[in-house]
């Protein structure tokens, strides 16, 4: 499978700010391009990686207009994301989105008994039958509680709380920023991925694109460690955002299939 993916960002900063960018694609694509520039001068990012392996972009600048142009091509599949003993306790805890001690009483309700790929489908299917998505309806402070009362999100939304009930069944669930080919609205897409029967599988309750074509940009606890943008100092506000990602291929998806991101 070929997957094309692009991202094109159009920023206005007020005074002096540290930019953070990921949208780059996970581990190294086969192709990739990323241009950034301030007042239309070149820039030239420093490259940071985090522990989970998410590729952080970050420039210095001053007042004035900022752009971010980013394409990639991957070829093929992934290699499976190793997990150590470490990472598996760290996403078993509560974070600041995914309040798995409040979600506890709920959790053990509706999904005791089940476990691995039955308890995956039934989480998603749960979780994507009580939930609406509807844009621009969540705060940006938004957890999973807050999402479950409100009865409606956005992708990120939806994640956090499958995440959330996972952790209060001690399952090991994280949050993975990724492209997605065949999502409508294009946009940038959030995803949980699951750890059971030995490996990180993915769980998309918002059923929007096919879960074997997406692309891992970044993975973390929750949100809080995969925003595409993130600044320091100056204000910043985004003027316009543009997200592309084609796949050579669409497979239909079945929620009961183990899936790992790829």
């Amino acid at each position: 499978m070929q997957r094309t993916v692009s991202a094109q960002l159009a920023l206005s900063v007020d005074d002096d700010a540290t930019l953070a960018f990921i949208v780059a694609v996970a581990g190294r694509p086969t192709a990739e391009r990323l241009d950034l520039r301030f007042e239309g001068a070149a820039l030239q990012p420093r490259e940071v990686t985090d522990a989970a392996g998410t590729r952080i972009h970050v420039v210095d600048v001053g007042a004035g207009a900022v752009t971010l142009d980013y394409a990639a091509t991957v070829d093929g599949r992934a290699d499976a994301a190793s997990v150590t003993e470490l990472e598996q306790l760290e996403y078993l805890r509560p974070s600041r989105y995914c309040e798995a001690d409040r979600l506890a009483h709920t959790a053990h309700a509706e999904f005791s008994g089940l476990a691995d790929a039955d308890l995956l489908a039934a989480v998603s299917s749960w979780v994507g039958t009580r939930l609406s998505y509807v844009p621009g309806s969540s705060l940006p402070t938004d957890g999973a509680v807050q999402t479950l009362l409100a009865g409606q999100g956005v992708c990120r939304d939806y994640a956090h709380l499958v995440i959330g009930l996972l952790r209060s069944l001690d399952v090991p669930a994280r949050l993975a920023a990724v492209y997605a080919p065949g999502l409508d609205p294009m946009d940038f897409h959030a995803v949980a991925e699951a750890y059971v029967e030995g490996a990180w599988h993915v769980v998309d309750a918002t059923t929007l694109a096919p879960r074997s074509t997406l692309v891992r940009i970044a993975t973390g606890r929750d949100a809080a460690d995969t925003a595409f943008l993130s600044s320091y100092g100056g204000n910043v506000v985004l003027e316009s955002i543009l997200v592309s990602a084609v796949a050579d291929v669409l497979p239909d998806d079945d929620v009961m299939r183990l899936e790992r991101l790829g």
